[in-house]
């Protein structure tokens, strides 16, 4: 009755504003609960959606009135062209895993898990203690939390082997996401304009994030097992760079894992050239078969710059990570973050904290890669059943994604919109490629909604393939 009462109401009381001139003032309250015999709050309501609808306006301590209607005139910003000049470098459109699925999609294009693959008890709990503690209301150290570092460098010591020094907490530098850790790392390290060396294809945030930093990207050819170290020294060499970017771990798009031996030789290549090696282990927690082995655990140079990120596997609400350098590309690193930022939230910092110090999150791992695990292999058989054109580069050891190579013949583009038509989202392997790039490739995220749906996505891109070659 409440609701047909005040959209009554509205209905009434929109005839009148129809005829009524701008600014001409509304009945009170008081007269118009007596004209409909309806109540206060029932008016009011009606009052809220006028106001919704821009047909009205309230002035405290004075009344409501009829909105003046404004006409609608296209705006001109033509003076910000020459304001603005042309950008340094040109940074690309949103990515395609960025975007928003409309709720009856079969998303395969995703960047992020899905909420059923996160602790979300832990979470919420861990979040309920932090706004209760002193943290919800003080400074955050611009270098982090102390407890926080210390847990980052602890994580990362575990691995070192014998020999080996481990990093301290002084060496951690807390972010708010990776993310942003890689523009400030690219800005520290290499000069504007001089070259960054990366695998190809690679994270393309990192591509964006370089773009930002004015540098030159230089690809360096990475397959189902990483990059050859000879094509990596002989990029050295010809270009005179500094700094090496790569994810040694499930990497993204390929989801390759580089070998024990293969990593000391990427190794010593770096170190041979008095180079850095920019690790990006994003997908630390998101082991399937094998677990992460991060390069930087076996160097203590300081060559390796590692990038740890709890975004993903805690909540992409609770943007935090962690870069760990040493020496001075540590101090220009936390220069660079406190130009940018200041510090991270301290209120996310200490529920980030929590979440991965709880007995829950040990089992909320292992529970994790069993679920992980069968996504994966349900996507890999859906393909080979309704994609045999499609070409499966590896079937990943760990990650969030499976790396699809399509027939030479593949019209990339034609086939996004295709399958985006039929209800599927696909992300082009194109935005992976700092150049061009080395085929036709989509990367398909397993970790989204709805896996149920995953044969019936793989039917769709079967289809729409056969139409498109």
């Amino acid at each position: 009755m409440v609701n047909d009462s005040s959209a009554r109401i509205v209905a009434a009381l929109g005839k009148w504003i129809a005829q009524a001139p701008p600014g001409a003032r509304l009945p009170s309250t008081r007269s118009l609960v007596a004209e409909y015999a309806a109540s206060p709050v029932t008016v009011q309501k009606a009052l809220r959606t006028l106001t919704a609808q821009g047909l009205i306006e309230s002035r405290p301590g004075v009344g409501t009135f009829v909105r003046a209607v404004r006409t609608a005139r296209p705006l001109d910003y033509g003076w910000q062209t020459a304001a603005l000049r042309s950008p340094p470098s040109r940074l690309p459109s949103l990515s395609t895993p960025m975007r928003r699925a409309p709720n009856d999609a079969i998303a395969l294009h995703a960047g992020y898990p899905d909420r059923e693959l996160l602790p979300e008890r832990l979470v919420r709990s861990a979040l309920t203690r932090a706004a209760r503690s002193d943290v919800a209301l003080s400074p955050s150290p611009a270098a982090g939390l102390p407890e926080l570092q210390s847990w980052f460098a602890h994580e990362l010591g575990s691995s070192t082997p014998v020999g080996v020094t481990p990093p301290t907490a002084s060496d951690v530098i807390v972010l708010p996401g990776s993310q942003s850790g890689l523009s400030s790392v690219f800005r520290a390290l290499v000069p504007v304009g001089q070259p960054l060396l990366t695998e190809s294809p690679t994270y393309w945030g990192a591509i964006l994030a370089a773009a930002q930093a004015g540098v030159r990207v230089v690809p360096v050819p990475s397959g189902p097992d990483g990059p050859d170290p000879d094509e990596l020294a002989r990029a050295f060499e010809e270009t005179g760079a500094r700094v090496f970017y790569a994810q040694p771990n499930y990497a993204n798009p390929t989801g390759a894992q580089w070998s024990n031996t293969l990593a000391e030789n990427i190794l010593e290549v770096v170190r041979a050239n008095g180079a850095f090696l920019v690790e990006d282990d994003w997908a630390h927690d998101f082991g399937i078969d094998t677990n992460s082995n991060p390069v930087a655990a076996h160097d203590d140079a300081g060559h390796v710059v590692y990038l740890r990120s709890l975004t993903k596997s805690v909540s992409p609400s609770i943007r935090v990570a962690a870069v760990i350098a040493r020496g001075p590309a540590r101090e220009r690193i936390l220069a660079d973050r406190g130009a940018s930022s200041m510090y991270v939230s301290g209120l996310l910092q200490a529920a980030a904290l929590d979440v991965v110090t709880q007995p829950g999150w040990q089992t909320h791992l292992r529970n994790l890669r069993q679920q992980l695990r069968a996504r994966r292999d349900l996507l890999v058989t859906s393909l080979r059943e309704h994609v045999p054109r499609a070409h499966l580069t590896s079937v990943p050891k760990g990650g969030l994604n499976l790396w699809v190579r399509l027939p030479d013949e593949t019209n990339l583009g034609q086939l996004v919109r295709d399958c985006e038509a039929a209800g599927v989202l696909i992300a082009p392997g194109a935005e992976w490629f700092p150049a061009e790039p080395a085929g036709p490739f989509i990367r398909l995220n397993y970790s989204g909604t709805n896996p149920g749906a995953f044969p019936e996505g793989a039917r769709v891109i079967g289809d729409k393939i056969a139409r498109n070659t």
